[in-house]
Protein backbone atom coordinates (compact mmCIF):
# COMPACT_ATOMS: atom_id res chain seq x y z
CA UNK A 1 0.00 0.00 0.00
CA UNK A 2 1.39 3.37 -1.09
CA UNK A 3 2.42 5.87 1.56
CA UNK A 4 -0.15 8.63 1.96
CA UNK A 5 0.88 12.15 1.11
CA UNK A 6 0.81 14.87 3.76
CA UNK A 7 -2.20 16.39 2.01
CA UNK A 8 -4.08 13.08 2.24
CA UNK A 9 -3.18 12.71 5.92
CA UNK A 10 -4.42 16.23 6.61
CA UNK A 11 -7.66 15.51 4.76
CA UNK A 12 -8.14 12.38 6.87
CA UNK A 13 -7.64 14.37 10.08
CA UNK A 14 -9.91 17.15 8.90
CA UNK A 15 -12.66 14.68 7.95
CA UNK A 16 -12.37 13.03 11.36
CA UNK A 17 -12.56 16.43 13.02
CA UNK A 18 -15.72 17.26 11.07
CA UNK A 19 -17.38 14.04 12.26
CA UNK A 20 -16.25 14.42 15.86
CA UNK A 21 -17.42 18.04 15.89
CA UNK A 22 -20.92 16.85 14.96
CA UNK A 23 -20.81 14.41 17.88
CA UNK A 24 -19.67 17.28 20.09
CA UNK A 25 -22.67 19.33 18.96
CA UNK A 26 -24.98 16.57 20.16
CA UNK A 27 -23.18 16.55 23.50
CA UNK A 28 -23.61 20.34 23.69
CA UNK A 29 -27.34 19.83 23.03
CA UNK A 30 -27.42 17.58 26.09
CA UNK A 31 -25.55 20.33 27.89
CA UNK A 32 -24.79 19.74 31.55
CA UNK A 33 -27.79 17.43 31.97
CA UNK A 34 -25.79 14.16 32.32
CA UNK A 35 -23.58 15.77 34.98
CA UNK A 36 -26.61 17.34 36.72
CA UNK A 37 -28.42 13.99 36.75
CA UNK A 38 -25.35 12.27 38.20
CA UNK A 39 -24.87 15.00 40.83
CA UNK A 40 -28.53 14.80 41.86
CA UNK A 41 -28.33 11.01 42.13
CA UNK A 42 -25.28 11.34 44.39
CA UNK A 43 -26.98 14.03 46.51
CA UNK A 44 -30.15 11.95 46.90
CA UNK A 45 -28.10 8.90 47.89
CA UNK A 46 -26.38 11.03 50.53
CA UNK A 47 -29.72 12.39 51.76
CA UNK A 48 -31.15 8.87 51.97
CA UNK A 49 -28.23 7.84 54.16
CA UNK A 50 -28.73 10.96 56.32
CA UNK A 51 -32.48 10.38 56.63
CA UNK A 52 -31.91 6.73 57.60
CA UNK A 53 -29.38 7.78 60.25
CA UNK A 54 -31.70 10.47 61.64
CA UNK A 55 -34.62 8.02 61.75
CA UNK A 56 -32.48 5.64 63.79
CA UNK A 57 -31.44 8.51 66.08
CA UNK A 58 -35.11 9.42 66.63
CA UNK A 59 -35.96 5.80 67.42
CA UNK A 60 -33.04 5.57 69.86
CA UNK A 61 -34.10 8.76 71.66
CA UNK A 62 -37.73 7.59 71.83
CA UNK A 63 -36.58 4.25 73.25
CA UNK A 64 -34.44 6.09 75.83
CA UNK A 65 -37.39 8.27 76.84
CA UNK A 66 -39.55 5.15 77.22
CA UNK A 67 -36.86 3.57 79.39
CA UNK A 68 -36.85 6.59 81.72
CA UNK A 69 -40.66 6.55 81.92
CA UNK A 70 -40.43 2.88 82.90
CA UNK A 71 -37.84 3.83 85.55
CA UNK A 72 -40.24 6.44 86.96
CA UNK A 73 -43.11 3.94 87.08
CA UNK A 74 -40.90 1.39 88.80
CA UNK A 75 -39.65 4.01 91.30
CA UNK A 76 -43.23 5.08 92.10
CA UNK A 77 -44.18 1.45 92.65
CA UNK A 78 -41.27 1.04 95.08
CA UNK A 79 -42.16 4.28 96.86
CA UNK A 80 -45.70 3.03 97.36
CA UNK A 81 -44.38 -0.28 98.71
CA UNK A 82 -41.87 1.41 101.06
CA UNK A 83 -44.53 3.77 102.36
CA UNK A 84 -46.70 0.76 103.20
CA UNK A 85 -43.78 -0.89 104.96
CA UNK A 86 -43.15 2.25 107.01
CA UNK A 87 -46.46 1.67 108.78
CA UNK A 88 -45.15 -1.64 110.04
CA UNK A 89 -41.57 -0.83 111.09
CA UNK A 90 -40.43 -2.41 114.32
CA UNK A 91 -37.33 -0.33 115.06
CA UNK A 92 -35.37 2.78 114.07
CA UNK A 93 -32.96 0.75 111.94
CA UNK A 94 -35.74 -0.45 109.65
CA UNK A 95 -37.24 3.05 109.56
CA UNK A 96 -33.91 4.64 108.51
CA UNK A 97 -33.32 1.98 105.86
CA UNK A 98 -36.78 2.51 104.33
CA UNK A 99 -36.38 6.28 104.48
CA UNK A 100 -33.10 6.05 102.56
CA UNK A 101 -34.73 3.81 99.95
CA UNK A 102 -37.57 6.30 99.55
CA UNK A 103 -35.09 9.15 99.12
CA UNK A 104 -33.14 7.18 96.53
CA UNK A 105 -36.27 6.40 94.51
CA UNK A 106 -37.35 10.05 94.57
CA UNK A 107 -33.89 11.00 93.32
CA UNK A 108 -34.23 8.37 90.59
CA UNK A 109 -37.50 9.96 89.53
CA UNK A 110 -35.95 13.45 89.47
CA UNK A 111 -32.99 12.20 87.46
CA UNK A 112 -35.22 10.40 84.93
CA UNK A 113 -37.48 13.45 84.60
CA UNK A 114 -34.43 15.63 83.92
CA UNK A 115 -33.17 13.14 81.34
CA UNK A 116 -36.58 13.05 79.70
CA UNK A 117 -36.61 16.84 79.35
CA UNK A 118 -33.15 16.77 77.77
CA UNK A 119 -34.07 13.88 75.48
CA UNK A 120 -37.28 15.60 74.37
CA UNK A 121 -35.28 18.69 73.41
CA UNK A 122 -32.88 16.47 71.43
CA UNK A 123 -35.83 14.65 69.90
CA UNK A 124 -37.46 17.91 68.74
CA UNK A 125 -34.18 19.03 67.14
CA UNK A 126 -33.65 15.65 65.43
CA UNK A 127 -37.23 15.51 64.16
CA UNK A 128 -36.91 19.04 62.78
CA UNK A 129 -33.65 18.13 61.01
CA UNK A 130 -35.23 14.90 59.76
CA UNK A 131 -38.24 16.76 58.34
CA UNK A 132 -35.93 19.22 56.55
CA UNK A 133 -33.82 16.36 55.12
CA UNK A 134 -36.93 14.54 53.90
CA UNK A 135 -38.28 17.70 52.31
CA UNK A 136 -34.95 18.36 50.57
CA UNK A 137 -34.78 14.76 49.39
CA UNK A 138 -38.31 14.92 47.93
CA UNK A 139 -37.49 18.21 46.19
CA UNK A 140 -34.28 16.79 44.72
CA UNK A 141 -36.13 13.63 43.63
CA UNK A 142 -38.63 15.75 41.66
CA UNK A 143 -35.76 17.72 40.07
CA UNK A 144 -34.01 14.48 39.19
CA UNK A 145 -37.12 13.03 37.57
CA UNK A 146 -37.62 16.19 35.48
CA UNK A 147 -33.99 16.22 34.32
CA UNK A 148 -34.05 12.50 33.55
CA UNK A 149 -37.11 13.00 31.36
CA UNK A 150 -35.50 15.98 29.62
CA UNK A 151 -32.26 14.05 29.03
CA UNK A 152 -34.15 10.97 27.80
CA UNK A 153 -36.07 13.08 25.29
CA UNK A 154 -32.82 14.49 23.91
CA UNK A 155 -31.25 11.03 23.80
CA UNK A 156 -34.26 9.64 21.90
CA UNK A 157 -33.98 12.44 19.34
CA UNK A 158 -30.22 12.17 18.85
CA UNK A 159 -29.43 8.53 19.66
CA UNK A 160 -29.54 7.20 16.08
CA UNK A 161 -27.62 10.16 14.66
CA UNK A 162 -24.99 9.96 17.40
CA UNK A 163 -24.55 6.21 16.89
CA UNK A 164 -24.19 6.74 13.14
CA UNK A 165 -21.59 9.48 13.65
CA UNK A 166 -19.61 7.43 16.16
CA UNK A 167 -19.44 4.54 13.68
CA UNK A 168 -18.23 6.98 11.01
CA UNK A 169 -15.65 8.30 13.46
CA UNK A 170 -14.42 4.79 14.26
CA UNK A 171 -14.17 4.01 10.56
CA UNK A 172 -12.30 7.26 9.83
CA UNK A 173 -9.85 6.61 12.67
CA UNK A 174 -8.82 3.24 11.20
CA UNK A 175 -7.23 4.92 8.20
CA UNK A 176 -5.10 7.36 10.22
CA UNK A 177 -1.62 6.45 11.38
CA UNK A 178 -1.30 5.92 15.11
CA UNK A 179 1.18 8.77 15.70
CA UNK A 180 -1.16 11.36 14.18
CA UNK A 181 -4.18 9.86 15.92
CA UNK A 182 -2.53 10.14 19.32
CA UNK A 183 -1.62 13.77 18.64
CA UNK A 184 -5.16 14.47 17.45
CA UNK A 185 -6.72 12.92 20.58
CA UNK A 186 -4.28 14.75 22.84
CA UNK A 187 -5.09 18.12 21.29
CA UNK A 188 -8.84 17.43 21.33
CA UNK A 189 -8.77 16.59 25.02
CA UNK A 190 -6.97 19.87 25.76
CA UNK A 191 -9.86 22.06 24.62
CA UNK A 192 -13.48 22.21 25.72
CA UNK A 193 -14.71 22.55 22.14
CA UNK A 194 -12.72 19.47 21.09
CA UNK A 195 -11.19 21.26 18.11
CA UNK A 196 -7.87 19.69 17.15
CA UNK A 197 -7.81 20.54 13.44
CA UNK A 198 -8.48 24.19 12.64
CA UNK A 199 -8.79 25.99 9.33
CA UNK A 200 -6.93 29.21 8.68
CA UNK A 201 -9.62 31.84 8.25
CA UNK A 202 -9.00 35.55 7.64
CA UNK A 203 -5.30 34.98 8.20
CA UNK A 204 -6.01 33.61 11.70
CA UNK A 205 -6.14 30.24 13.43
CA UNK A 206 -9.73 28.99 13.49
CA UNK A 207 -9.16 27.66 16.99
CA UNK A 208 -7.53 30.45 18.99
CA UNK A 209 -8.02 33.29 16.43
CA UNK A 210 -4.41 34.43 16.67
CA UNK A 211 -2.84 35.77 13.48
CA UNK A 212 -0.88 33.31 11.34
CA UNK A 213 2.29 34.77 9.69
CA UNK A 214 2.17 34.99 5.88
CA UNK A 215 5.10 32.62 5.39
CA UNK A 216 3.44 30.03 7.62
CA UNK A 217 0.19 30.37 5.65
CA UNK A 218 2.12 29.55 2.50
CA UNK A 219 3.58 26.43 4.09
CA UNK A 220 0.13 25.36 5.29
CA UNK A 221 -1.31 25.82 1.82
CA UNK A 222 1.55 23.86 0.23
CA UNK A 223 0.69 20.82 2.41
CA UNK A 224 4.24 19.49 2.40
CA UNK A 225 4.31 19.05 6.17
CA UNK A 226 1.88 19.15 9.06
CA UNK A 227 1.81 22.60 10.60
CA UNK A 228 0.53 23.50 14.06
CA UNK A 229 -0.51 26.84 15.49
CA UNK A 230 2.36 28.33 17.48
CA UNK A 231 -0.16 29.74 19.96
CA UNK A 232 -2.59 26.88 20.69
CA UNK A 233 -0.90 23.82 19.14
CA UNK A 234 -3.85 22.91 16.90
CA UNK A 235 -3.17 21.28 13.53
CA UNK A 236 -3.74 23.87 10.81
CA UNK A 237 -5.24 23.36 7.36
CA UNK A 238 -6.10 25.73 4.53
CA UNK A 239 -9.57 26.57 3.18
CA UNK A 240 -9.14 24.22 0.22
CA UNK A 241 -8.06 21.16 2.21
CA UNK A 242 -10.82 18.95 0.81
CA UNK A 243 -9.80 19.67 -2.78
CA UNK A 244 -7.24 17.52 -4.53
CA UNK A 245 -5.14 20.46 -5.63
CA UNK A 246 -3.88 23.46 -3.75
CA UNK A 247 -5.53 26.76 -4.68
CA UNK A 248 -4.13 30.28 -5.09
CA UNK A 249 -3.93 32.12 -1.76
CA UNK A 250 -3.73 35.86 -1.37
CA UNK A 251 -1.38 37.51 1.08
CA UNK A 252 -1.68 41.26 1.02
CA UNK A 253 -1.93 42.38 -2.59
CA UNK A 254 0.19 39.60 -4.10
CA UNK A 255 -1.36 36.35 -5.27
CA UNK A 256 0.84 33.34 -4.81
CA UNK A 257 -0.02 30.05 -6.41
CA UNK A 258 0.80 27.05 -4.26
CA UNK A 259 1.91 24.09 -6.33
CA UNK A 260 0.37 20.70 -5.89
CA UNK A 261 2.42 18.28 -3.80
CA UNK A 262 2.73 15.80 -6.60
CA UNK A 263 4.43 18.29 -8.90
Amino acid sequence: MAELTVAEKLRQLYELQQIDSQVDEIQILKGELPIEVSDLEDEIAGLQTRVHKLENNVKDIQAEISRHHANIEHANMLIERYNTQLDNVKNNREYEALTKELEMQRLEIQLSEKKIRQLRADLDAKEETLAAARERMEKRAKELEAKRIELQQIIEKTEKEEEKLRKKSDKARKGIEERLLKAYDRIRSSYRNGLAVARVSRNSCGGCFNKIPPQMQLEIAMRKKIMVCEHCGRILVDDFIMQDEAQPIFLGETARVVEDLDE
